[in-house]
């Protein structure tokens, strides 16, 4: 966790001393988001199921361009990120369900933009995340039997972060991809009945998102300098 806060201090430090040095605008857009997840359960790689969140995922970016073809960027975003796993194994009874894992999270992103700036460019940067509303849902042979919820649920990691990669095409079209680093839920959990039910889950979510304008958008652009 230390080395985790020390890269995003320093990142977002290299991001805000050049905002004083280049163009600075807000810019905003909305996501779909496409996600995975890279398991091990227990010394088993099993496979995920696609997941689609068209909703509700905001990212709104303040943006420092240096010149046509170098900026940085940062900002707030909520994101509804999870995945879903066919075949896990209540380690209480050794039935084995299907899961649907999902929290919302507020995060906040520091980057790099090169290339193009008006038309096509490619942008990487680090991201943390705080997960404040968690959800779990359990499937029997198709039928939903039980659902939590929970505000900044423990079992869950408190905090997550990855890498971002992504391309800004020209007319507005963006194409993301982030891994986490950080494992998804708290393997460390104990219920109310004394189980571990994440116990040996080891679990990094990834996805592919898809939205429009998230870098600029059509005379909304407020420049901080009055230019």
């Amino acid at each position: 966790m230390k080395k985790t806060i020390t890269l995003f201090i320093f990142c977002l430090y290299i991001t805000i001393s050049g905002f004083s040095q280049a163009k600075t605008y807000f810019s905003s857009g909305l996501e779909m988001i496409f996600s995975l997840a890279n398991i091990k359960d227990n010394g088993n790689s099993p496979s995920s199921t696609l997941r689609w969140a068209p909703v509700f995922n905001l990212q709104s970016m303040v943006n420092a361009d240096f010149n046509q073809h170098v900026g940085v960027f940062s900002g707030l975003a909520v994101r509804n990120v999870g995945y879903i796993y066919d075949h896990y194994t209540d380690p209480s009874s050794e039935n084995t369900y299907k899961k649907k894992f999902r929290s919302y999270n507020l995060a906040v992103p520091v980057g790099i933009k090169i290339g193009n700036l008006d038309k096509m460019f490619i942008y990487g940067g680090y991201e943390v995340e705080l997960p404040f509303l968690y959800k779990e849902k359990t499937f029997d042979n198709g039928d939903k039997i039980s659902k939590i919820t929970g505000w900044f649920s423990n079992r869950e990691q408190l905090f997550q972060h990855g890498f971002l990669v992504g391309v800004q095409f020209p007319y507005g079209l963006n194409l993301k991809f982030k891994y986490y680093v950080s494992e998804f839920h708290n393997e460390a959990y104990t219920d109310g009945s004394g189980n571990k039910p994440y116990a040996g889950l080891n679990s990094h979510v990834f996805f592919f998102s898809l939205s429009t304008y998230l870098f600029k958008i059509f005379d909304l652009e407020y420049d901080f300098h009055g230019k």
